[in-house]
């Protein structure tokens, strides 16, 4: 292929995984400002709503998986382009959606084709480039899968405002097609001759039922109680199904996640880092834009709009670190964004009703150079000792831990803000009452401006209660966010150690 289309062909081969990665990963987020529509639309609650988002995380994950075994079956050509269709037919079915359950089982085969195609754009744009060269194109690649979910929002927000939630799964297909259109020029058949390797049905049913076990438990542990029998069951299952994949995985000889990878400690190092990684970006995406609509009163297209500078600033940021990290070693700018991002989420976690606009997007552009500093360096140094053989399941292992770090982190973050807020709306109401000077002392200004304005003694003082209770809620649900973000702080700093497993690694590569 190289020989036919010459020395451009990298970049023809990049253009073309690119109109994948940023099309599949552009609808793991852009959905989030257009779930308060699609919840009245069907009438869903909050547990249900976050299926959209989960379900096509879970979905995602568990199909990275896959993208070693069905390169080497089919060839490159075949699983991108095949896995394009695939996503471009449930694109199709999630526009068109009568109710709830089409929509989510539309979202679950987005995330199955996006999972499929995440470590195949990787994989193909790392082969194609020299070694010396590797760095940059990891910061190109990692134009996709951080400026995606940067951008999402804001374009998620425009089209909600001005059209209609529906053509959020629209948007995408006439990319998706180009795409195919080029994978049948520029991407390479099946190179492995011989016989098909035996797919490993039981260890991917094990994965499946570890991650939909585990989801469904955290979606529905607070609506149901954490302590109840289906929750209980639902954990015991994830946990029995996520035992048995790691002891099936030991046992295979071609298995679906390779174990040996973690032996070598640059890749166990990036790994963990990739989990929290994707835990702190898909976790922040799901919460700025709903603590900027519930607790700002944004529109849809203004909370969209307040990602947009950090998005334009990794445009720049991301090639720019993609190629220092062909000469830095990368534990280096791994920290440093490490760092960047827990600075941006522990300014974050001071926001509130009088938050500028531009003081939210400033911090969220600190977050998003941190996270341009840690994307092309923690793939190049994953993948870097691998030998070629098994770079393909190299590849979907981290985007596997990342992925799998996205779809926790946001379950975990949507918990804890939801049981935050509802004990500090509670420790408030315990609170409040007429022994309380500052209570009494809001009641009497509420009730003085309600008799200026001509209510009636009886349903004076109710409505005054009523109107604290507002006031209290709305308090409790800033600090519930404010205690999410910190928590992304907190785990961001956490990861600093293990990213210092690189360093070994990061000068013998430097030096061979």
């Amino acid at each position: 292929m190289a020989v036919r289309w010459g020395v451009n062909y990298p970049w023809y081969v990049t253009i073309t995984a690119m109109m994948g990665t940023i099309s599949t990963i552009l609808s793991s987020t852009i959905v989030n400002v257009a779930l308060p529509d699609i919840m009245g639309t069907f009438g869903m609650g909050q547990d249900k709503a976050q299926l959209i988002s989960t379900g096509f995380l879970a979905a995602m994950t568990g199909t990275m998986l896959l993208n070693a075994w069905l390169v080497d079956s089919f060839g490159q050509r075949v699983t991108f382009s095949g896995t394009l269709a695939l996503f471009v037919a449930a694109s199709t079915m999630g526009g068109l959606a009568q109710d709830g359950g089409t929509l989510i089982v539309a979202r679950v085969l987005q995330g199955a084709a996006a999972g499929v195609l995440q470590p195949l754009a990787m994989q193909v744009i790392f082969q194609v480039f020299p070694p010396e060269r590797r760095g940059s194109a990891m910061g190109i690649y990692g134009v996709g899968v951080v400026l995606a979910p940067a951008l999402g929002p804001a374009i998620g927000g425009v089209m909600i405002d001005g059209l209609n939630w529906r053509y959020v799964f629209f948007m995408a297909i006439p990319f998706c097609l180009i795409g195919i259109a080029f994978a049948t020029l520029f991407m390479p058949g099946r190179i492995q001759v011989g016989a098909r390797k035996a797919f490993d049905w039981i260890g991917f049913g094990l994965v499946a039922t570890f991650l939909v076990a585990l989801l469904t438990g955290l979606a529905n542990g607070q609506r149901d109680g954490w302590l109840s029998h289906t929750i209980i069951l639902a954990f015991t299952i994830a946990m029995l199904g996520g035992s048995g994949f790691i002891w099936w995985q030991t046992r295979m000889a071609s298995p679906l996640l390779n174990l040996s990878l973690f032996s070598i400690p640059s890749f166990a190092g990036a790994s963990v880092v990739a989990f929290v990684f994707g835990a702190g970006i898909f976790g922040s995406t799901y919460l700025v834009p709903l603590f900027v609509q519930t607790v700002q009163g944004y529109t849809a297209t203004r909370a969209g709009l307040l990602l947009m500078p950090a998005g334009l600033l990794l445009t720049i940021v991301l090639p720019v670190a993609g190629r220092l990290s062909d000469r830095l070693p990368a534990y280096l700018l791994i920290v440093s964004g490490l760092l960047l991002f827990a600075l941006s989420s522990w300014l974050t976690s001071g926001a509130d009703t009088n938050t500028t606009f531009w003081s939210m997007a400033v911090w969220i552009m600190i977050g998003r150079v941190g996270l341009a500093l840690i994307m092309p360096s923690l793939n190049a140094a994953a993948l870097r000792p691998l030998p070629v053989a098994i770079l393909g399941q190299g590849s979907g292992a981290v985007n596997f831990i990342r992925q799998l770090g996205g779809a926790l982190g946001t379950n975990f973050l949507a918990i804890g803000l939801e049981r935050r807020t509802e004990l500090y709306a509670q420790t408030f109401a315990a609170s409040q009452d007429m022994a309380n000077p500052a209570t009494a002392e809001f009641l009497r200004l509420t009730t003085g401006m309600l008799e200026q304005g001509g209510v009636s003694d009886v349903p004076r003082l109710g409505a005054a209660y009523d109107f604290l209770g507002r006031v209290l809620q709305a308090q409790a649900s800033i600090l519930g966010f404010r205690d999410g973000f910190l928590l992304v702080a907190l785990a961001f700093l956490a990861a600093v150690l293990p990213a210092f497993l690189m360093r070994r690694r990061s000068h013998t590569s430097r030096d061979g």
